[in-house]
């Protein structure tokens, strides 16, 4: 996920050769029933996850369709054969503002979907996110990595990190489908900003609470609104703002 290279870091008028880390960059190609899909790009970890809550999330493959099958072979490009019985739908796909080009594909949200009664206390939310950041290493590492995390309320059961923020948390809902753990009863963690397609995301996941450091955009507030799901932002220390449905954080 990391390689080290010598660079000339200048300082003033000083100079001198340096040993830095910076994050590695791979292009994803999908292949479903031999077909090229898409492509992505991301960190070559967490892989399988990836492509389980991106399909899943997005409703890509229209039918059934075996993670256990899947095939990954990871060389100058990472490429990933599933077997469908389904058909592929692209529709209406968007790129979206998430860096690296992320893709969404739009779906009507639903209003009021997300109904579930879990409950935060602030101090708890404080916690959890503490406990986040300190295992976002490769951030800290490189500055160019973002990372999302799923808790149950309790403690982090899932964490990922990668080049885009929508990657990241598609690798965390992929680790948690693969668990079965029940979404609806979760906290999202991130270290972006709050983007329509994070919204989104945790909208048709049912995920009743997403917190980030970063701000929201008024279109992700907008679905959380809809949507019913809480969203925090400016989650800094023991400071934070709710923009969205607040009478989870008790």
């Amino acid at each position: 996920m990391i390689i080290e290279k010598t660079i000339l870091r200048v300082t003033g008028r000083d100079k001198a050769d340096t040993p830095d880390q910076i994050a590695i960059e791979k292009k994803l190609r999908l292949r479903v029933n031999s077909n090229d899909v898409l492509s992505l790009y991301c960190s070559p970890v967490m892989i399988k996850e990836l492509v389980v809550g991106f399909i899943m999330g997005e409703g890509i493959i229209k039918g059934s369709w075996c993670t256990e099958r899947m095939r990954i072979s990871i060389a100058e490009d990472i490429v990933v054969d599933i077997d469908a019985e389904g058909e592929v739908s692209l529709a209406g796909k968007a790129i979206t503002s998430g860096c690296i080009g992320g893709i969404t594909i739009p779906k009507e949200i639903a209003a009021n979907s997300v109904t579930s009664d879990m409950k935060l206390q602030p101090d708890t939310l404080v916690r959890l996110f503490g406990e986040f950041q300190h295992l976002s290493l490769s951030y800290q590492n490189t500055g160019c990595i973002h990372s999302a995390a799923i808790s149950d309320g309790e403690s982090i059961i899932a964490f990922a990190e990668d080049i885009g923020r929508h990657n990241a948390v598609d690798k965390v809902i992929g680790a948690s489908v693969l668990e079965d753990f029940n979404l609806s009863n979760s906290l999202m963690l991130l270290s972006g900003r709050l983007s329509s397609e994070i919204a989104s995301k945790c909208a048709r996941w049912s995920i009743p609470i997403v917190a980030s450091r970063t701000a929201p955009t008024s279109l992700s507030v907008e679905i959380a609104e809809k949507a019913g799901v809480t969203m925090v932002g400016f989650l800094r220390g023991v400071r934070f703002n709710v923009y969205a449905h607040p009478q989870r954080i008790t």
